[in-house]
């Protein structure tokens, strides 16, 4: 194995920019690849006149030579990865350089119907999901009811895999008859994975065999670190693994052929839906980030929950995903703040608290206060071109997350990204 796999992944709870940082980097890679997730993790780049809100197409889209792969960590949404490659080929992207692994599993219309209801029955204790049947698919994955991309491909089979889920989603419902029409839902479901059928491929073979050619792959991440299923804050999280492990397990690599792990991290925090959030502002300042970042979700259109930059959460996300540098984007958000605050402590009482105790009622978070800056840097492309207040939060980022920030951005457009 010559390659190697390098990596861009959010570090806190999604929404950190992560799709026009992978455009950034993917100049010098051969491929990008999704490890995990699907198609609600949204993802946008503007180049030029050109802007994009990918979900489930790696985030090199607008790169004509890199390669584009789904892997087999993924979920698939077959008529919603048809309708992404539709938009793609209108704006002059050659889709046959997408491909998708056939280890990958299958969100159905069940699913979303599944999740929709799942989320209404918990009321007050909802978790805040897209509704889009990522977790219900995932969840069918690991009860080996789910169906691949690979099975796809012999029709008489995929028909078999198809009644047998879902008996298995009758069984579980208390009310089967909100499910969708089997005979519809089958036909759909066929039409779609015959249109697709020729971008499926032996995702493990793709892979290795790019390694062994020599080609540098960058590995995609979804959401954040904050939400991924095991580390996250747990019960409000995604369904799949979101941190550098889950490289591993999403492309089918071994730790050895993992480099070097880029963590991106927004220059304050957000948050979609439910769970706890230590920096977040329910004041004008928190109305006014939300507002000028444009806080509002890519896939849902829901308004974000916003606060100040996490540092604690910072450190505990670079330290699980091992990450060498730190990408940091909408500064320029910031601009215009008399003061910015950044959360350096969490406590419990008297002690010092760990995020996994940020529920608790008697949790605070210690905020630090930074001189702001009135100044637009939005035209900025050099860091001496900053005021010094913002050089001195970059500093001090830096210096509490523990890692370089090697590159930032003051704007949505790809000549906005600065190396720092």
């Amino acid at each position: 194995m010559s390659g190697r796999i390098d990596a861009v992944l959010g570090m806190q709870w999604g929404d950190e920019g992560k799709g026009r940082i992978v455009d950034w980097y993917a100049r010098n890679y051969d491929v990008v690849a999704r490890f995990g997730g699907g198609d609600n993790a949204g993802h946008r780049i503007e180049v030029g006149e050109k802007k994009l809100a990918l979900r489930l197409v790696p985030s090199a889209a607008l790169h004509p030579t890199v390669e584009l792969f789904v892997g087999s960590g993924c979920v698939v949404n077959l008529e919603g990865a048809l309708d992404e490659l539709a938009r793609l080929s209108e704006v002059g992207v050659d889709i046959e350089r997408v491909k998708f692994s056939d280890r990958a599993h299958i969100v159905l219309p069940d699913h979303g119907v599944l999740d929709q209801a799942s989320e209404q029955a918990r009321g007050a204790q909802r978790i805040g999901t897209t509704g889009r049947g990522i977790g219900p698919a995932y969840a069918d994955r690991v009860s080996r009811v789910g169906v691949t991309l690979g099975q796809t491909l012999d029709e008489a089979g995929f028909r078999s895999c198809l009644r047998a889920i879902r008996s298995a989603h009758e069984r579980a419902l208390r009310d089967p008859s909100i499910l969708p029409d089997f005979a519809e839902m089958e036909e759909r479901m066929l039409a779609a994975a015959a249109r697709l059928r020729a971008a499926i491929v032996d995702g493990v073979g793709y892979i290795h065999t790019r390694l062994s050619a020599g080609k540098r792959i960058l590995a995609e991440g979804a959401q954040g670190t904050l939400l991924d299923i095991s580390f996250g804050s747990y019960p409000y999280v995604t369904s799949s693994q979101c941190t550098a492990g889950g490289i591993c397990t999403g492309l089918g690599v071994g730790p050895s052929a993992v480099g070097r792990i880029i963590g991106i991290l927004k220059a304050y925090t957000t948050r979609v839906g439910a769970g706890p959030f230590p920096s977040e502002l329910l004041d004008a300042a928190g109305d006014r980030l939300r507002e000028a970042g444009r806080e509002f979700g890519t896939v849902t259109g829901r308004p974000r929950r916003c606060g100040w930059f996490d540092a604690v959460a910072a450190r505990y996300a670079a330290a699980i995903n091992g990450a060498h540098a730190v990408a940091l984007t909408k500064l320029d958000v910031l601009s215009g703040f008399e003061r910015i605050g950044i959360v350096t402590g969490y406590r419990l009482g008297e002690r010092e608290a760990t995020i996994s105790e940020a529920s608790h009622p008697d949790f605070r978070a210690e905020v630090e206060y930074l001189e702001g800056w009135a100044e637009d840097i939005s035209g900025a492309r050099r860091p001496e071109e900053l005021p010094n207040a913002a050089r001195r939060y970059i500093a001090r980022l830096e210096a509490l997350v523990g890692l370089p920030i090697e590159v930032f951005s003051v704007g949505p457009e790809r000549e906005a990204l600065i190396n720092a």
